[in-house]
């Protein structure tokens, strides 16, 4: 994924999942499509990689903590909205 869309979440009670799914609803109105990546920071993940939503959820330390940078994979295009 060479471009994506930052969003931060400064609610602290809100969890990851939820933060995801809302992030996705965002997406999904703002570009035509549902993202298929998602990056945060390693820490918010423990270590783990999960799914969620059709979203594959990885760690990149490039992320800062409470943001999320969501997208498609690259040779993917939005649809027009």
């Amino acid at each position: 994924m060479s471009t994506g869309m930052l969003w931060y979440d400064s609610n602290p009670k809100s969890d990851l999942l939820s933060q995801i799914a809302q992030a996705a609803a965002y997406y999904q109105y703002k570009y035509g499509q549902y993202p298929e990546l998602c990056y945060v920071h390693p820490d918010t993940l423990g270590g783990a990689q999960i799914k969620t939503h059709d979203i594959v959820v990885l760690p990149d330390q490039q992320v800062q903590p409470g943001h999320l940078w969501l997208g498609v994979r690259d040779g993917m295009v939005p649809l027009a909205a």
